[in-house]
């Protein structure tokens, strides 16, 4: 018998976990990537529309997985509506700063997004959150100083829009928290993308440019194709393996942005930025750690409590 064939199930799924996480992020990357190219000769607006345009292709399969129409039923219209418009915001902001900086810059500043996430989880989550985790934030910011470099005149307006859109993201995702409680993950990819269309379709009267040639066509559809393929690769990784697992592997995408960014543009990143973002990185798989066992830690307590009641009730 094989190695392969005696791995429990549990390892199995891990495995798989791992891997389209793996997958996730390099579609991803590849998006990005994309997105930096067309937004040469395409204004932002139009390269968002066709984003989520064509996100409806592998978001139909989706939800035909998810169950059918059946799962788009909702009671939490401003719910969606709030969590779209942060989306959308953080999309414009990133999409923004990949056309307009290099493309490991703008990722690695985007990596802010879970310190973001942390210190805001408190005021708008009610979340405690220990020193330990606040000295991971602060450490975060630091290595953000590092990257940005604001006091030494190195620090560029352009890094205003990948910040921004890490905190954009960051409020997404506190809205998609308070979401999630009751909405299936299929609604609310579905509210977000047709949101993000509908409202991207209003900007094209102003901005719109014709595609060239048909290759131009077929980039443009490919961002959005991509991205779909990539949220469904990511869910299908958290669906499979446990968040601490496969969450640390999304920090990958620095590396194949470093990587396209040479390849492509010829873009090297500075000592400063590599620092900057390891540290960063650190901080973010630390406040990940701390949320791990934080979590755990609120599981074992309740279901010692269930234990204990169920004991108080037995005959």
């Amino acid at each position: 018998m094989t190695p392969a064939a005696a791995a429990p199930p549990a390892a199995d799924a891990a495995a798989r976990g791992i891997a389209f996480m793996v997958l996730a992020v390099l579609l991803f990357s590849c998006m990005d990537a994309l997105i930096k190219w067309v937004s040469a000769s395409h204004p932002v607006g139009q390269i968002v529309f066709f984003r989520n345009l064509f996100a409806f292709v592998p978001v139909a399969f989706f939800i035909r997985r998810a169950g059918g129409l059946a799962v788009l039923r909702t009671r939490r219209v401003a719910g969606h509506l709030v969590r779209s418009a942060f989306g959308l915001a953080a999309m414009v902001c990133f999409f923004a700063a990949f056309s307009l900086m290099p493309l490991g810059d703008a990722v690695a500043l985007g990596m802010s997004g879970p310190i973001f996430l942390t210190a805001l989880s408190v005021p708008l989550l009610g979340e405690r959150v220990g020193v330990r985790r606040w000295s991971a934030v602060a450490v975060g910011f630091l290595g953000v100083v590092v990257m940005t470099r604001p006091g030494a005149g190195v620090f560029e307006p352009v890094a205003l829009f990948a910040l921004g859109g890490a905190l954009l993201y960051a409020l997404a995702m506190i809205s998609m928290r308070r979401l999630a409680a009751t909405e299936p993950t299929a609604a609310i990819v579905f509210y977000f993308t047709a949101f993000a269309t509908v409202v991207s379709g209003f900007s094209l009267p102003l901005q719109w440019v014709t595609p060239a040639t048909p290759l131009d066509w077929t980039l443009l559809a490919s961002v959005g194709l991509i991205g779909g393929l990539a949220q469904m690769a990511m869910t299908q990784a958290f669906r499979l393996a446990p968040v601490a697992l496969v969450a640390p592997f999304d920090y990958a995408s620095l590396v194949f942005a470093i990587l396209l960014g040479y390849l492509i543009w010829g873009d090297v990143p500075d000592a400063f930025l590599l620092i900057g973002a390891a540290v960063v990185v650190g901080s973010g798989l630390y406040i990940l750690h701390r949320e791990t066992v934080l979590t755990r830690r609120r599981r074992a307590r309740r279901r010692a409590t269930s234990a204990e009641t169920a004991r108080d009730r037995a005959p």
